[in-house]
This record gives structure tokens, C-alpha cells and sequence, in this order.
């Protein structure tokens, strides 16, 4: 972000009190008509932080689950002490979470979330809409084969 910065009207006028020319002429110094003030734009918060780590991590974890869900019926198994199935469904929220703030700021901003570090942030909010629209082709694809989807926990269908 570029930010400029103009003296005060009052500093470029010459001192009022003119009866000794030569002593107003020393005291009235010559200001910068411009100051130019280069701000980083790409602040790194906490917040864009937490999305990339999470968006890096969840949206393979979707590919994956997705995969599994149109070759076999069924989600990603729940793993050890469920671990795999709880990474599952955080990775949905935290897609979900992406989209979600990624479609506030466009509507706040007029565009999409800023690149964060590296691009990284513009690339996650990209993976976040193609997690979403394949989502939404493999559950439709999986409601009119199988005519349900498979819920949030294990089942007797689904790892019982």
C-alpha cells in the first residue's frame, strides 16, 4: 500500500511578521512538498496464517475423502482412536470456514481474500472453490446412485 502524506497548508506560506527580510528568510525552511510512505500490504496476520496451514492441510484430506467416497460408498475409515475421521470432517469446516470468509470479503471488498505470504493464501482460497465444487459433483453423484450420503459417523453400512 502506498500512502502520501502532504505538509499542512499553513507550512508552505512564508512567516508573517516581514520587518526584517533577512531573519525571516533564515528562520522559513524549505519542507518536503511530498512525503512517500511504502506499507507492506501483505501483513501475514494470525488469521491468514491459520488459514493456509489449514487449507494446505485440508483440502488433500477432502481429495482423499472424496476419492474414497465414489470408489467404495463410503467416507475415509475412522481410524486409530477415530483420529482420521475427526481430520475429515475439520478439514469440511475449515473449507467451509475459507469459502465462507473468502465470499464475506468479496462482498465487503469487491475482491477476494489478499495473497497472504508467498501467494499462499490466494492459492489455499482457489483450492477451497475447487474442494467445494467437487463436493458438490461427488455428493450429487453419490445421492443419485446410492440415493443417500453417507452421515458424519460410522454406520453399520460404513465401517460397522
Amino acid at each position: 500500500m502506498l500512502i502520501l502524506l502532504s505538509p499542512s497548508p499553513t507550512s508552505l506560506l512564508p512567516p508573517i511578521n516581514t520587518h526584517n527580510a533577512t531573519a525571516a528568510r533564515t528562520k522559513f525552511r524549505r519542507q518536503p512538498l511530498l512525503k512517500v510512505r511504502a506499507e507492506s500490504s501483505e501483513g501475514g496476520g494470525t488469521a491468514e496464517t491459520a488459514a493456509v496451514v489449514g487449507g494446505l492441510v485440508s483440502n488433500p484430506v477432502i481429495g482423499w475423502s472424496l476419492y474414497t467416497l465414489k470408489t467404495t460408498g463410503c467416507g475415509l475409515p475412522p481410524g486409530p482412536g477415530g483420529s482420521i475421521g475427526a481430520l475429515e470432517g475439520v478439514s469440511y469446516l475449515a473449507v467451509a470456514g475459507i469459502v465462507g470468509w473468502s465470499l464475506y470479503t468479496k462482498t465487503k471488498t469487491g475482491s477476494g481474500l489478499p495473497n497472504g505470504p508467498f501467494g499462499l493464501l490466494g492459492a489455499v482460497e482457489g483450492l477451497s472453490y475447487l474442494s467445494l465444487l467437487a463436493i458438490i459433483v461427488v455428493f450429487g453423484l453419490q445421492f443419485f446412485v446410492q440415493g443417500s450420503i453417507p452421515g458424519p459417523l460410522p454406520s453399520e453400512q460404513c465401517f460397522g
